[in-house]
């Protein structure tokens, strides 16, 4: 069964500014010819290979940030690749890095991606059924 996101509280300002940068970033990835989108949001995370590891808890408060800011220009909704996406960009612009992960499951066939942190802590693989089917890493960038 497929859950809706509920969006969360508001978060602090001291996150909002560098979600909303990482947002801007993550949907400006759509403007792309589709040929060109996957290996550029891989670049672009891959870019944070240098900096240090964040904590499971900030990579979460991160995600949950991206999920409750999303811009009011954007008309649809976010799919997880750009959340994905945003949240590692928010989480470098704090210092910080954690990985992207592209991952896919044989039955239903589909295809989701998510964060994880450097200890292996995965964070929004539970969505789109991931409790009930659940996700098989292909993927992690950087």
């Amino acid at each position: 069964m497929t859950q809706m996101i509920h969006a969360p509280g508001r978060p602090s300002w001291r996150l909002r500014l560098p979600v909303h940068l990482a947002l801007v970033a993550a949907l400006a990835v759509r403007i792309l010819p589709e040929r060109h989108r996957m290996r550029v949001r891989l670049a672009l995370a891959g870019t944070v290979r240098r900096l240090p590891p964040a904590e499971p808890d900030r990579i979460a408060e991160l995600y949950a940030a991206v999920v409750a800011c999303q811009p009011r220009w954007w008309r649809g909704q976010i799919d997880c690749k750009e959340r994905s996406l945003a949240t590692v960009l928010a989480a470098a612009l704090t210092g910080r890095r954690c990985h992207l992960v592209l991952g896919a499951r044989p039955l239903p066939t589909a295809f989701h991606a998510w964060v994880a942190s450097a200890d292996g802590t995965h964070v929004g693989n539970e969505e789109a059924g991931g409790v009930d089917h659940p996700w098989t890493p292909v993927h992690t960038a950087p």
